[in-house]
C-alpha cells in the first residue's frame, strides 16, 4: 500500500469502531433495546442503514414514525445505559492506535474526533480506553445541524483545529461516516472494523485507503510518520 504523497497536518478519528472495535457492543445494546421495546430484530440491512448514525436519527427508523424530544431523550438514554452496562471491562484501543497518537504527538500535529455519540458514551470510551486528554478536539454530531454522512462534524473538528478540510485526514469505519469525510474534502481511511473490505468498498463512495486497524495504516499511508520527512502546509482556503 503506497504512503499519502502529500502528508497530513490535521488528524480527525470517528470514536465507535475506529478508536475502538465496539459496534458489537452497541449491536447487542439495540437489541435488547428493541427486545425490551416488542420491536423486530435488528437484521443485518436494518444495522447497516443505522451504522454511523446519530440517536436522533436512529430511533425513527426503529419505531417507524416521528419521535418527540422527550420520547428521543428517553430512548437514547435507555439504550446507552445498556451499551456502558455491556461494555464494562471490553473495550481496548485498537490496535496500533496508541502508536500513532505517540508519533503524532512526537510531531505536534493536531488530533480531534468526530463522534456520532452522545456526550456521557464518548467521556466513558475515552475513559474506558485511557484516552482523556489525548484528543485537544471533541465534537458531536449533537452539536453540530446535520449528523453524518453530512460533513458538517467533520469540518467542525477541522476548524477546531485550525486545520483546512483538505489538510486533514480522516479515520472511519461505517459507511455514514465515510460519505461525511469525503463530503468535507478529506483524505479518507476506511477501517473495517465493522464490516468486510468489500463491503466497505461497495456502498457508493470509496475511501482513498482501507485498512485493518492503525498497524496497517502506520505501515502503508502513514509511513511517513515514521520518518524525518518535513511537513509541508496544505494548500486550500
Amino acid at each position: 500500500m503506497p504512503a499519502d504523497p502529500q502528508p497530513h497536518v490535521g488528524f480527525i478519528f470517528d470514536l465507535d469502531g475506529t478508536l475502538v472495535d465496539n459496534m458489537v457492543v452497541h449491536r447487542e445494546a439495540f437489541q435488547r433495546f428493541a427486545a425490551n421495546h416488542g420491536l423486530p430484530t435488528l437484521s443485518d440491512t436494518v444495522w447497516r442503514q443505522l451504522d454511523g448514525k446519530r440517536n436522533r436519527d436512529i430511533f425513527p427508523i426503529l419505531f417507524e414514525r416521528d419521535l418527540s424530544r422527550d420520547e428521543l431523550r428517553h430512548f437514547s438514554g435507555e439504550k446507552e445505559s445498556l451499551y456502558r452496562q455491556l461494555a464494562t471491562g471490553r473495550l481496548r484501543p485498537l490496535a496500533g492506535l496508541r502508536r500513532l497518537l505517540h508519533r503524532l504527538e512526537a510531531r505536534d500535529l493536531p488530533v480531534a474526533i468526530a463522534t456520532s455519540a452522545p456526550s456521557d458514551n464518548v467521556d466513558y470510551t475515552l475513559s474506558a480506553l485511557a484516552l482523556v486528554g489525548r484528543f485537544s478536539v471533541v465534537i458531536r454530531s449533537d452539536q453540530v445541524e446535520r449528523g453524518k454522512p453530512h460533513p458538517d462534524v467533520f469540518l467542525a473538528a477541522a476548524a477546531g483545529l485550525g486545520v483546512p478540510p483538505d489538510g486533514c485526514v480522516g479515520f472511519e469505519d461505517a459507511p455514514a461516516g465515510i460519505d461525511a469525510v469525503l463530503a468535507a474534502g478529506m483524505t479518507c481511511v476506511g477501517l473495517t472494523t465493522t464490516m468486510s473490505r468489500d463491503n466497505l468498498t461497495a456502498h457508493g463512495r470509496t475511501p482513498h485507503h482501507v485498512v485493518a486497524d492503525f498497524v496497517e495504516y502506520l505501515d502503508g499511508p502513514g509511513r511517513w510518520l515514521a520518518s524525518d520527512r518535513p511537513i509541508s502546509a496544505p494548500t486550500g482556503g
